[in-house]
């Protein structure tokens, strides 16, 4: 198993699960609204879509940060919450980036297509502490 040695490792220290997911929704959120809302026209994507996904990633960040800072105790729910939030960004890039008539460009869906496998990656790590968790 690719990912068995750090389920196990964030299955004794979940919170650091939850600075990862922090530092990863911050960086797509300072990609999306800093270096591609200034390339829009390379990437095909609209601004105001760049903004909404960035908005998005913000708020997970702060989610996942707050988690990592005040959580003590009852783990599960709350890394469950941000694995179910992970795939709803997903589906929604999907959505917003993929749309019949969109302009996006070779380089728009090289990098959301990269970025939602990563988010998907974690999403299994995540979904794999929590049940590593409950055992």
């Amino acid at each position: 198993m690719i990912f068995g040695n750090v389920i196990n490792r964030l299955g004794k220290e979940p919170r650091k699960l939850f600075l990862i997911d922090c530092l990863g929704a911050l960086l797509t959120a300072i990609l999306l609204f800093v270096v591609l809302r200034a390339y829009h026209e390379f990437f095909g994507v609209a601004v105001e879509t760049l903004s909404l996904l960035a908005g998005i990633a913000a708020v997970f960040c702060i989610y996942s940060a707050s988690c990592f800072l005040f959580l003590k105790a009852n783990w599960v729910p709350f890394i469950k919450a941000i694995s179910f939030a992970n795939l709803l960004y997903c589906m929604v890039t999907l959505g917003l980036v993929f749309l019949p008539g969109s302009k996006i460009t070779l380089a728009g869906k090289i990098y959301f297509l990269t970025e939602i496998l990563v988010v998907c990656g974690l999403v299994y790590v995540e979904l794999a502490v929590a049940k590593a968790i409950k055992n």
